[in-house]
């Protein structure tokens, strides 16, 4: 209930308005559904006693009115419960997905986007209405409940206690029935993820999986998760199934006895047939509420297992914890070094090894190595993507003192650290926003004067010029509106937006053709004039402008050192790639 509760604070707050509205209008709708069957009474007693027609009349045309207006205000109840569900649920979506991206790397190795999909939108669609409606619903017919009761003791208490036992023995039911449903409705849940796991993992994999001839398989592992699906979507029905069929069961118990009651206060001379009526009506109504209750239970039931769901993953907590005191990084160029540095994505395989090399602010460093040796992961070390297992990762700028100012990274703030620290990779992330947006990534605070000079500096100014709407030209994602070249000179212009002190050019240019290369040669050159560079390279034209020149090989440094040096030292490995083709040693 605590959990309930501080969820209901947190997510109804904002719409405390409605929600009060949505309570007024369903405990209106009690009273209007209480007073109906009053008014029916009053008319077949003054029937059966007078045949007066008049206050007949007047009795059918209140019910008429009554009968309209509650269903007025049973469809505004709905609307507005409705629309209290998913503002509240959507609110709950975003504090999940903004959870979900401020967890490390290796959360996102574990969960494929699909499931997180399911789990972020899927699990919250049954809590839509519990947000909206649960609480009210419950305490409206608990209300309903107790004025039909009240009504039916002063006809006559022995109704009214029947009634109430009635009630006791299929609520403790109920109770316990669902929480037998709970891990069944969990699991559903949970296959339901699953399976769009692995939808999303196959569709982006299209191309390959066709091309490679893998269809059969792919859709054998979907019918195996489809088919897990459908035993656990089985085991829930079943338990929801259960709740249906003990009410079915308490409701012919109970209209039994109403009759039967009723039949011997009329042979008695107890009551009139009005009062007979109303017995066997509040006897139906109460079961319709019970039915309503029970029903509630049902959607607790899965609202509980996507609150345990939703409330497990806002519990994970990252592994890369922000400092207690962050430190500021200043303007400027940035130096890197590496203190014997370990690390790997698991325990029984490291990628780097002892790694160790000092880069001085302003220089440039080509990062070579085979496919698999460690470069990438060097780059995401220093994003703080993860954090190494030993050693220590450290960025140092030129304070005007005899010795560089050290802070190790964890002293950052993470969003600061990422502010200072541009990367250019082979693949681009476009979004289906606006250039502008793809190019500030949503921030509306860089003016477009300084987008305009970012693209006019890579060659671009052309480019923006032929837009139909200039910056406020949307881009699909995939980048269907633009070429490979033209993606990756967005990519650049992002990081002259940024205007980091460390640039990392993972492969950058290996998507460009001859021609649009050269063209940005120039503008790379200015990216890294005053700021220091890391450049991962497969390619001898892509290291010719750098100052320092490290090769890695099975994560660990085979040779750091001067390129000018090393390239003119006949011992050196740089100098043997150099000989022997870069390209060909390194594919």
């Amino acid at each position: 209930m605590q959990r309930y509760l501080t969820l209901f604070r947190k997510y109804l707050a904002p719409v405390r308005f409605k929600v009060g509205l949505l309570a007024v209008l369903v405990f209106s709708g009690i009273g209007l559904q209480l007073a109906n069957p009053l008014i029916i009474r009053y008319f077949i007693d003054t029937l059966v006693a007078t045949g007066d027609i008049r206050p007949m009349l007047t009795a059918a045309l209140t019910f008429l009115g009554v009968s309209l207006l509650t269903q007025i205000v049973g469809i505004g109840a709905v609307y507005v419960g409705e629309d209290v569900g998913w503002r509240a649920t959507n609110q709950m979506r975003a504090d999940l997905t903004l959870h979900c991206l401020k967890l490390d790397m290796s959360f996102h190795t574990a969960h494929t986007p699909g499931e997180m999909i399911e789990r972020i939108d899927g699990d919250l669609l049954a809590l839509s209405n519990f947000f909206s409606k649960f609480v009210i619903n419950v305490v409206g017919n608990l209300i309903l409940l107790a004025g039909a009761l009240v009504i039916l003791a002063f006809i006559d208490v022995r109704v009214s206690l029947a009634i109430l036992a009635y009630l006791g023995v299929g609520l403790g039911a109920m109770t316990g029935l669902r929480r037998v449903g709970v891990p069944f409705w969990k699991a559903s849940r949970q296959a339901s993820a699953d399976v769009f796991g692995l939808l999303e993992e196959q569709l982006s994999g299209t191309e390959d999986i066709r091309s490679s001839g893998a269809s059969a398989y792919a859709v054998r592992k979907l019918l195996g998760l489809n088919q897990v699906r459908v035993r656990a979507d089985v085991k829930s029905a079943m338990a929801t199934a259960s709740i249906f069929v003990v009410w079915i069961a308490l409701y012919i118990i109970g209209q039994v006895v109403a009759f039967l009651l009723s039949y011997s206060l009329l042979e008695a001379g107890l009551v009139t047939i009005g009062s007979v009526y109303l017995i066997i009506y509040f006897t139906f109504f109460v079961f319709q509420r019970f039915q309503d209750l029970t029903n509630e239970l049902q959607n607790l039931q899965q609202a509980i297992a996507s609150l345990e769901r939703a409330q497990s993953l806002l519990a994970l907590q990252s592994k890369i914890e922000p400092p207690p005191s962050p430190v500021d990084l200043p303007s400027g160029p940035l130096g890197v070094a590496f203190e014997r540095v370990t690390f790997g994505y698991s325990a029984e395989m490291p990628v780097l090894q002892d790694v160790s090399f000092r880069l001085e602010p302003g220089q440039t460093m080509g990062l070579l190595g085979r496919t698999g040796s460690g470069k990438s992961t060097m780059a995401r070390l220093l994003f703080r993507l993860y954090d190494p297992v030993s050693g220590s990762i450290c960025l140092e700028s030129d304070g005007g003192s005899a010795r560089p100012a050290s802070v190790g990274l964890e002293q950052v703030a993470l969003g600061c650290l990422r502010q200072r620290i541009g990367m250019v990779t082979q693949t681009v992330q476009l979004f289906d926003a606006s250039v502008r947006d793809n190019l500030t990534f949503f921030d509306c605070r860089i003016p477009d004067e300084k987008i305009k000079q970012a693209l006019a500096d890579l060659g671009l100014a052309d480019w923006l010029a032929s837009l139909p709407e200039g910056l406020d030209t949307r881009l699909n994602a995939g980048g269907l509106q633009l070429s490979a070249g033209e993606a990756q000179l967005i990519a650049f212009a992002r990081v002259f937006l940024i205007d980091p002190g460390i640039v990392i050019l993972d492969e950058a240019s290996s998507r460009l053709d001859p021609l649009t290369e050269r063209r940005i040669e120039t503008a790379i050159d200015k990216l890294l004039e005053n700021r220091t560079g890391i450049v991962i390279a497969h390619r001898l034209n892509t290291v010719q402008r750098v100052d320092q020149i490290m090769i890695i090989h099975d994560g660990q440094v085979v040779e750091f050192g001067e390129r000018a040096a090393l390239s003119d030292d006949p011992k050196s490995n740089f100098h043997q790639l150099l000989k022997t083709g870069l390209e060909e040693v390194l594919a």
